[in-house]
């Protein structure tokens, strides 16, 4: 079981090193998975892990204050308009999959604004 978390947080760790430089990928999500993995697997890989400037940019004032600064905000809610964008442009003969979308995409918005916190740059690192 060791051995299958330890592929798994590889494998999200390569996904969420990739979406933190392409713009159409969240990483967020993918580097908690790869967190989780990693604390599963090895302790001495966890803890590399967490010491890492991927996870310090990206989940550090997440996870230790549930707090996001605005650029983090921004560039998450750009990429998942962009994303569902796409998926609202493609649905032009399915009118509920876009009224679906468009409540979900809603959500999404209305989350990362009210829901979670939002930090000033110097707090990031306390």
């Amino acid at each position: 079981m060791r051995i299958l978390n330890l592929i798994l947080g590889l494998i999200f760790l390569g996904i969420g090193a990739a979406g933190a430089v392409l713009p159409l990928l969240p990483s967020a999500v993918f580097l908690l998975a790869a967190a989780y993995f990693f604390a599963k697997s090895s302790k001495r890989l966890h803890d590399w892990f967490l010491s890492t400037n991927l996870y310090k940019k990206n989940l550090e004032s997440y996870v230790k204050n549930r707090a996001m600064t605005v650029k983090t905000k921004v560039s998450i809610i750009l990429s998942i308009t962009f994303t569902m964008g796409i998926g609202f442009i493609m649905m032009h003969k399915v009118p509920i999959g876009r009224i679906i979308l468009c409540i979900v995409w809603l959500g999404h918005i209305l989350y990362f604004i009210f829901g979670i916190k939002t930090i000033k740059k110097e707090e990031k690192r306390i």
